[in-house]
This record gives structure tokens, sequence and C-alpha cells, in this order.
């Protein structure tokens, strides 16, 4: 059999992703645990509970395990409410809580990456409002980051402002399977509203995090969902794909590109917001088919499926497309020409870890591809470093490198744990990686 390396660049990040909701445990405050209360909002009625136990101290463990198996960055989130529990009172404890956290990263060896917004709320901002009240929720938004950068800016200078804005506006405002995030109000009008709020919040806080560092790094971390024509020569299918490629990855990226929102229902002008990242967060799952379907209004007339031979999750929610991933690396050169890129988030659902690795070799490796054009990819963060609460989908689904006990909060060492360790290492993929962990796939990643 041919062998051969894929090696990455010098100082390459690898690592892991979290969210503070999804791991912390306990965070009574935010809108995500009061959804979680009422039936029907959570898969099979699960709740995130104690999640990973992170806010007990089970961090400490988790970071050595990154530690152990080769990994040099990790990215977290903090999670608002704890830090401002009330609208006029700051936790300066919680604050203090996410230093000694940081600190442990950077005595680790481990460089941090900060998410300021993973999804989650203050109850008390969604009383008023939330992200549909511009006037509350974007002064309230910079206050807090102003309040936290400082706190937190003698452990990190790699920050990401919003976590993937386009699932957070679509997934609470836009009818049928979409809608499962909270407020759950099936606006389209709304969800445009809202994603602008976001752009206006996020650019204020690139600039109050530049005011407090000016050397530092900032941007945000987009889902981007690869979508292609369920029938090539159908100009339905061609024309709703558009719209949905529109609606989903476009709105957000281009408000900073050119300083106008452009969606489906029109144009939103947002100047204050062109120009204000100094990378690219780039999210990647899968790639779905769109068609054009006429019973479908809710949805705006669009079905989404997998293609029929698919490699598919073990609950079918992804399907492993890795050329997707080089397609949208190729998306954003193009649109940001120069400006470096970070894969902030890849993984899959695996609870038995046979698909997992494989789907992590063949992604890596396409990220490679991009590599050798020159384009620059800075970094990798996979989701997740171990499994937690997956917000409606609650514990039904397992991303994680290592496995979690829910009950005894132990963690399972998968083998794609090693497999990551080895391309961590390795700064790159090897053949002899292949052969181990996931033989199935040597021939699309050696032929000859």
């Amino acid at each position: 059999m041919p062998t051969a390396s894929f090696h990455f660049p010098k100082n390459f990040l690898w690592g892991a992703a979290t969210a503070a909701h999804q791991v912390e445990g306990n965070n009574t405050n935010n809108n995500w645990w009061a959804w979680e209360q009422a039936e029907g909002h959570i898969r099979e009625g699960h709740r995130s509970g104690l999640a990973c136990d992170w806010w007990g101290g089970r961090w400490k463990e988790d970071f050595d395990r990154i530690t152990e198996t080769g990994q040099n960055a990790h990215r977290l989130s903090v999670e608002w409410s704890r830090i401002q529990p009330e609208p006029d009172r700051w936790d300066e404890s919680a604050l203090e809580r996410y230093r000694t956290m940081l600190r442990g990263l950077r005595e680790r060896g481990i460089k941090p990456m900060v998410t300021l917004h993973h999804f989650t709320d203050p109850l008390w901002l969604t009383e008023r409002g939330g992200w549909e009240n511009r006037d509350v929720a974007v002064p309230l938004f910079e206050k807090f980051v102003r309040k936290t950068v400082e706190a937190l800016k003698e452990y990190c200078d790699l920050w990401c402002t919003v976590n993937e804005p386009n699932v957070y506006a679509l997934g609470g405002y836009v009818g049928d399977n979409l809608a499962q995030f909270p407020p759950n109000k099936h606006n389209f009008g709304l969800a445009v509203q809202v994603q602008a709020n976001l752009a206006r919040g996020h650019a204020a806080a690139y600039r109050v995090i530049h005011e407090i560092q000016p050397g530092t790094q900032v941007g945000f971390a987009l889902n981007y969902r690869s979508v292609k024509a369920c029938r090539s020569g159908s100009p339905l299918d061609k024309s709703v794909t558009k719209l949905t490629f529109n609606a989903i990855n476009n709105g957000f990226p281009s408000a900073l590109a050119t300083g106008v929102m452009r969606t489906p229902l029109g144009s939103v002008r947002l100047p204050e917001v062109k120009g204000t990242q100094d990378y690219f967060g780039f999210n990647y799952y899968t790639r779905d088919l769109i068609k054009f379907n006429i019973t479908r209004p809710a949805t705006l007339f669009i079905d989404f499926s997998f293609p029929k031979d698919a490699d598919l999750s073990e609950t079918g929610f992804l399907a492993n497309v890795p050329e997707g991933m080089f397609e949208g690396l190729k998306w954003v050169v193009r649109t940001f020409p120069k400006l470096p890129i970070i894969v902030t988030e890849n993984g899959m659902e695996d609870s038995q870890d046979t698909l997992r690795p494989r789907y992590l070799v063949q992604h890596i490796h396409q990220m490679w591809r991009a590599v050798n054009f020159n384009w620059p990819i800075r970094g990798y963060f996979h989701w997740s470093l171990v499994d937690n609460f997956e917000w409606e989908r609650g514990w039904t689904q397992r991303f994680g490198l290592w496995g979690l006990d829910v009950e005894t909060q132990k963690r399972i060492r998968r083998p794609s744990v090693d497999l990551y360790a080895a391309i961590c290492k390795e700064n790159g993929i090897t053949s002899e990686m292949v052969e181990q962990y996931c033989p199935e796939v040597y021939g699309k990643l050696f032929p000859g």
C-alpha cells in the first residue's frame, strides 16, 4: 500500500471545543435552563442538570486529558448569566472561577479561545426582549464584554464574540424543524432582526476588546451548512438552494464583508459592522440536498435530505460529507481574501465511535487540501472534548472524544481519543494512523 504523511504548518492550533451551558452544570439563570423545564422542548425530556460538572471542578481532570493527548489549544465559553446574574450586579466569584480555569489551561501549556456568547442569555435579558430589542441587547452585551475581557485579559488573547448567530436566529425564529430553540416564535422577519442585532453586538464587542487589548484576535463562529440542489436539472431546486444558502450561510458574513446584511427578505444596512473581524471562525458538520416542495410553505417550500448512499450518523442527524468542508473553506477565502481562518467546530455524533474515526480523518484531510492551496487556516477545534448536553437533542447524541456516563460523571476513553492525540502530536495525518484507526478509507486518502 502507498504510504504518506499530510502535515500542517508549524504552530497550528489543535484542540477541542466546549460551551458553558453544555458542560458546566446547573446554569439555572438563563433562557435555556428555563426552556428545558417545559415538557416537549427537549428530546426524551432530558435536562442539562449537572452536565459535565465543570462548575463543580471536573474541568481540572478534563484539562489534564487535553494535555495528555497532545492538544495545544482549547475553545470554551463563559456564561453571561453567571457573571451578571442581575442587570445591576456582577458576580466577582464567577469571574474568578473563569480566571482559574483559564489559568489552568495556561499552566498546562494550552492556548485558550474564549467565546463570549454561545446561545444562552440571562433570563433578565430575555424578559426585556433579548436580541429582538436592539436598544437593550447591544449596549448590555457591550457592557458585559467589557467587564469580562477586563477580568480575563491576562490569560486570553483569542476571542470569539458570538457562536453561530445564524443558528441562534433561525433556530429560535423559523418554522418547523428549524424552530427548536427558545423562544420558538416562527417569524422569519424577527430572525433577520435578531441576526442584525447580533451583528451589531459583535461589532460593539470587537471594538471594546481592541480598546482593552489592542493586539488581540477577535472574530465570530459561523455554522456553515453545505447545500446542493437535489436535482441538478431542476431550476426550482437550484432557486431554493440559492435561497437556502443565503438564508443560512450568507447573512452575517455579508454584513462583515460589506456593511450590508443580505437576506431572502431584503438587505439591512449595518455600516458599523464592516471589517470587524481578525479571523473567520468556521464550524462545519454536514451537507444537505435541497428540493423544492410546494406543500412546505412553513419552510419556504424547501425539503432537506441527505444523499441516498450517505454515511449517516447513528440518529440520522448528520451525513459524513467531507468535501463540503473544502467547499466551505473555499467560499470563506473568496469572501474574505487573506483573512485567517480557524475551524472552530467539526465533529460527529457517534456513541459507538465507529464512524467518528473516518469522519475525523477525512475532514482533517480536506482541511490539509485547503492549506496546500496556501489558504490561511490556523487551527482546528474538534466538537467536542467530552459528551455534553446537545441543546434541544439533550443527551441523545454523543459528540465527545471522551464518552460520559451522565449518572456517575465517569469519562470513557473512546478510540478516537488516541487517534486525535496521534494527529495532534504528529501535526498531521499519516498512513499508519489511517491503517490503524479507519482502514476502510485508506484507499480514498492514499490512492494508488
